[in-house]
């Protein structure tokens, strides 16, 4: 018997992007109010970035996530931000402030919450261009 591999490729790369639809409308409004309290003094209102803080939307921001999984948007969040306290929102805020800036770029809502476990989010791949 002879086994012929598979044109497919085969990977452990996720296979969901934020264009699948990862969070719920209802926890981008959570992240919205957190935002406001919390992000828009240095990320602006509108998350453009303002000063040394980068955006948070846009062209910027699609390329230096570009390809990376939402666990490294998490982390960068729950270690650093807001820089005069780090770590100050929980796993669950931050999921919902990622929640708020996917929904800001134009990404589409779906059914389930976007997860605040890095488990979970490493499954998710950030695409700056739509499959």
């Amino acid at each position: 018997m002879v086994i012929v591999a598979s044109d497919r490729h085969l990977s452990a790369e996720p296979s969901v992007s934020q264009w699948d639809g990862v969070f719920t409308a209802e926890q981008a409004a959570r992240g919205e109010a957190l935002y406001t309290k919390h992000c828009a003094l240095c990320h602006g209102p509108d998350l453009e970035g303002e000063g040394h803080a980068p955006p948070l939307t846009g062209d910027g921001f699609s390329a230096n996530w570009n390809d990376r999984p939402l666990s490294e948007l998490f982390e960068t969040i729950q270690t650093s931000m807001p820089p005069q306290e780090p770590g100050r929102l929980n796993a669950q805020e931050t999921a919902d402030v990622m929640a708020f800036m996917l929904r800001t770029g134009s990404y589409p809502s779906g059914r389930s919450e976007l997860s605040g476990t890095v488990d979970a989010l490493r499954q998710i791949r950030f695409l700056s261009t739509k499959p």
